[in-house]
């Protein structure tokens, strides 16, 4: 994950999920402000685990939603410049896979609570939940009160090809 002056990202510049546009970085703190990210847990010395490929088409979905929703055409033109998604603007999310079903995610301006939510598998206690799937990820990360945003469950429906009939589970 090397920079250099034509690759001036803190992502893995030949890893299969760039052509998805989903960067992978080796910290829950990338020095870019992606509006999504997946963290490969690199700087851990434990098994890292990386998504399926329905999960990585997932990814990429949930950055489409994200990106359909909050930019007009001219500024989806202007992230589509880069090979990456970036604005400063933006709460961005990344995304990590603790095992098989078992999911968490941050926002980049948190800065007090847990790294993750859920928290690593080794720490979970009372308050926090899981094992959760990505698409039970994607639901919290889109919920205000006790139920996913409409625009949330209507993308999903709408894309029964990455997120299956019952849109619950992966």
């Amino acid at each position: 994950m090397a920079e250099t002056a034509d690759w001036p990202y803190d992502a893995d510049r030949d890893d299969p999920l760039t052509k998805l546009r989903i960067p992978v970085v080796g910290s829950p703190w990338p020095r870019w402000h992606y509006i999504v990210a997946f963290d490969s847990g690199r700087l851990d010395d434990e098994q890292q685990h990386r998504p399926t490929d329905r999960e990585a088409r997932m990814l990429a979905s949930f950055l489409e939603e994200y990106i359909h929703h909050w930019y007009n055409a001219t500024w989806q033109y202007k992230l589509a410049e880069r090979p990456f998604d970036v604005d400063g603007g933006a709460n961005g999310v990344v995304f990590r896979k603790w095992g098989e079903g078992d999911w968490g995610f941050r926002r980049r301006t948190w800065s007090q609570g847990p790294t993750y939510v859920p928290t690593h598998p080794r720490i979970r206690g009372g308050k926090s939940p899981g094992p959760l799937t990505l698409v039970q990820v994607m639901d919290r990360i889109h919920t205000i009160g006790d139920e996913p945003m409409k625009r949330w469950t209507d993308w999903k429906a709408a894309h029964p090809e990455v997120f299956g009939e019952d849109n619950h589970g992966a």
